[in-house]
């Protein structure tokens, strides 16, 4: 059985679903959760569903203690759903092509520092796009420029607020973020 291990930052619905997805899953096991907020409801969705959760804070993860952890554990793959601090070099490195991250928007558009969350859908809609959509990609040392897994698109109308787009975005990573790991884990 291959091991999971995921590293959230807020509410937590990504975690939560491929934590459900992963409970019947013959294929791997979500083991933990890894977050760099104490307040973040990610911590209460895992552990309501037996997922014991770690809390560490930035120089904790700069300086190797998260990486001594995820050793402990030894992951298949490293899932980053809604984390928000780089990722450290340290850990990259040693967990090649084994480490990856969904964002809210269709890669290399709005992507790198900063993009994350409603500041994307904002950005589509103030720029008029036509389409988004969601791009699951392999994480290295700068913000969204791994190399792509996964993309699938939803179309914005000019009524679409960011609200609504976030909406559509949500449903996309829902459906497809835990297929996409499944199929890497294969």
């Amino acid at each position: 059985m291959k091991k999971i291990l995921i590293f959230a930052s807020g509410a937590g619905s990504n975690a939560e679903n491929i934590i459900k997805h992963f409970n019947n899953s013959s294929v791997a096991k979500v083991v933990a959760v890894f977050t760099n907020n104490a307040k973040a409801g990610v911590i209460a969705k895992a552990e309501n569903l037996g997922i014991t959760s770690h809390i560490f804070n930035k120089t904790e993860l700069i300086e190797s203690n998260v990486l001594h952890k995820i050793n402990e554990i030894q992951p298949d793959l490293i899932i980053l759903a809604g984390f928000l601090l780089q990722f450290p070099k340290a850990i990259i490195v040693q967990y090649p092509n084994s480490i990856i991250n969904i964002h809210p928007a269709l890669l290399p558009k709005y992507g790198g520092k900063g993009m994350y969350g409603m500041h994307v859908h904002e950005a589509v809609v103030a720029n008029r796009e036509v389409e988004t959509g969601i791009t699951i990609h392999y994480v290295n040392e700068n913000y969204d420029e791994g190399a792509q897994i996964f993309q699938n698109k939803v179309t914005v109308l000019g009524t679409d607020t960011p609200e609504v787009v976030a909406e559509k975005i949500h449903s996309l990573e829902q459906k497809y973020f835990p297929i996409v790991i499944e199929d890497l884990l294969k």
